[in-house]
């Protein structure tokens, strides 16, 4: 009869805190790839648009936290370069930064959003626009290898945002 109450209460305290990291009902998502040797992995959850228009939840200098409820994390088991920036393997949170129509630039930091200073950047890089794409409602990040190099897209609205990166040499 222990055991059995026991075994309850783990399933209310995993009921209660898997509730707490969905608490507004944002869909998980996850991307991976292998690039070159290296396997990386991005975490995060999906913010829906719901009618809203992205450039009026954003204003020119903004760092956006890429997703709804938690930050979003890069996690690599081998070094990473960011145009230029050499990323030891680790863990990371992902930003991107409006810039201004037409411009943004993805930011690598030891900080997730709330907590970021300038020197939390470990990497800012370009990322390329395209606008006018078919509309997402739920933004999505897909990871993928192109050529031995990796494209992180970002869809959300009518918005494309893609940065590049490689495994150091």
């Amino acid at each position: 009869m222990k055991s059995i109450r026991y075994f309850a209460a783990i399933l209310i305290a995993l009921a209660g805190s898997s509730s707490l990291l969905l608490a507004h009902g944002n869909e998980h998502g996850s991307a991976k790839a292998t690039i070159g040797a290296t396997k990386v992995s991005i975490d995060f959850a999906r913010p829906m648009l719901k009618g809203r228009d992205v450039m009026k939840l954003i204003h020119p200098g903004d760092l956006w936290r890429l997703g709804a409820d938690v930050p979003t994390t890069i996690e690599t088991d081998g070094d990473l370069d960011f145009g230029g920036t050499r990323l030891p393997k680790g863990k990371y949170f992902l930003m991107a930064r409006f810039v201004e129509p037409g411009k943004w630039t993805l930011v690598v930091s030891s900080k997730e959003r709330r907590a970021y200073e300038p020197n939390a950047k470990l990497a800012e890089v370009p990322m390329e626009v395209e606008e006018g794409q078919t509309p997402v409602d739920a933004m999505d990040i897909q990871l993928t290898n192109k050529g031995g190099r990796g494209d992180i897209e970002i869809a959300w609205g009518t918005f494309k945002l893609t940065a590049s990166f490689a495994p150091a040499k």
